[in-house]
Parts: C-alpha cells; structure tokens; sequence
C-alpha cells in the first residue's frame, strides 16, 4: 500500500493522516500513561458518598502540578477542570463541582495530563458506596469491551475491527454503544487522526500500523445509545437516562500486538466489589 513519507522528528504519516512513532516515543507515552493511571489510583480513597466531585477534581489537579506535568484539560477550549467526572446517565465529560457522591452512584473519572510533552489520556468506573446489579454488569461488561477491543489491535487489523469486536461484545450483552463520542489519536497533542470508532464492520478503515498511539474508550449504555449535549456545552447524557459507564486506555501499537501505557501501577482499573 502506498503510503505518505512526510518525515518528521516524531515518525512520518500514512495517507489517512495517521502518525507513525519511532521506537524512542514509547518511552514518552510510558511515562505520561503511568502517571495518568497513578492520579486515578490515588482518587480511590476519596470515592465515598457525601464526597463533592469538584473536591475530587481540585485533588488531581494539585497532584499533577505535584509531579511536574500539566493539564491538559485545563483551558482546553475553555474548560476549566483537571479532569472531567461523570456520574450515572452522564455519558461523558461531565464537569465536576458541588454534586455530591450518594450511595450506589457510579462513576466515570477521565485524566489527561502532559509530561515532558507527551500526553497520557485514560479513565475509569469508580463506584461510591455499593453499586446496584445492574450498575456492577454494567461496569464489568463495559471493561471488557474495552479489552475485547485491545485484542484485536495487532499490525494488519483494522480499526474497524477493533469496533466490531467491541460492538459485537456489548450488543450480545444487551447493551448498547454510544455512537457519538469516538476514541482518539494522540502523542505530542491532545487529539489526532484516527478517530476510533467502538463500532463498524471487520476488516474496514485504515489498516494498524507498529508506531500508531490512541486511545479505546467505549462508552456503553444500559438503554438505548443516543445521547444529548446539556446547555453547557460539555456535558453529555443518555436521552433515555439509562447508566451509562466508560473505560479507556491510551495504546501503542507494537510489532506483536498492543503496549498498554495506562495501567493501574496499583492494579485497580476495575472497581471491585465487597464478596458478600
């Protein structure tokens, strides 16, 4: 196939405008995943009811100036927050404040910072409280979507088999994927080419290459998967008001597969439950 060889500092692009980085980036996105993924983890403790989302959001931000990144949130079309907190039928970018945590909500906490100019994007459920049946396979279906999704990214797929796989898992749960929010590429900005969609058909969109980074985060809903923008021009709900719940992880394709550079380092991605 042929391809566009626009060399620069960071790799070359394909002809669908998709970057293709070099060995040494990797190293880059480790760092700025696993911070990401370290601030989600140090929220874990504060997730209890009677918590405001805004004190939630006002912690990340003093610990990412703490360990030298930025923001990439903040001021980023005007946003005003260090992460974006989405509770219940809140699909995404919900913006954290005075709401406070009740017993049994779920919850969406998505992190982006910048470190050393390379962006690390990831989110994850957190549940205050006990979460009802329907929240708990929620949540779990959900996770493993996202990983169903991870599997099939290897060079030679294609992104629309990473949706497939995604879609076909959670539709054979009878839950639905939300259409309109899409994952993205990323690196040394926020958002790149390719949009990656958590549907579609095997074997179509661009084909994966070693080098590519984005992120996988689908957003699955117990009801029907239409939402709406609410007047703030941010914050995204179900119109059907059914739970709604997100993972993501920020990749990098490799030779054999999928580096994942947003792990938990305390192994807590998944929220997890009291046995009895």
């Amino acid at each position: 196939m042929e391809r566009d060889v626009n060399q620069t500092h960071h790799g070359r692009l394909t002809r669908d405008g998709i970057r293709i980085h070099e060995a040494a980036d990797f190293a880059g996105m480790r760092a700025a995943g696993a911070l990401a993924a370290k601030l989600l983890d140090e929220v874990i403790p504060m997730i209890e009811p009677g918590v405001m989302t805004g004190d939630i959001d006002a912690f990340i931000e003093r610990r990412v100036g703490e360990e030298g990144a930025t923001s990439a949130t903040i001021g980023y079309k005007g946003y005003r927050h260090a992460s974006c907190i989405s509770v219940n039928h809140v699909v995404c970018h919900g913006i954290p404040g005075d709401k406070r945590l009740k017993d049994g909500d779920i919850l969406n906490i998505d992190v982006t910072v910048i470190l050393d100019g390379w962006f690390g994007d990831t989110s994850r459920m957190f549940v205050a409280g006990r979460p009802s049946r329907k929240a708990e396979r929620l949540i779990d279906v959900t996770h493993d979507a996202l990983f169903e999704g991870i599997a099939a990214v290897k060079p030679g797929n294609t992104f629309g088999d990473i949706g497939h796989a995604i879609q076909s898992f959670v539709e054979g749960n009878r839950m639905s994927v939300v259409r309109d929010f899409c994952g993205h590429g990323l690196g040394r900005v926020f958002h790149a080419p390719p949009n990656v969609l958590h549907y579609g058909r095997p074997g179509t969109g661009p084909v994966l290459e070693e080098g590519m980074f984005f992120t996988i985060e689908p957003m699955v809903n117990l009801g029907r998967p239409e939402t709406k923008v609410l007047a703030d021009d941010w914050t995204a709900v179900t119109r059907d008001k059914s739970l709604s719940a997100q993972f993501e992880h920020s990749i990098g394709v490799t030779a054999e597969g999928a580096e994942i550079f947003t792990l938990s380092p305390a192994g807590r991605f998944h929220p997890t439950y009291s046995p009895d």
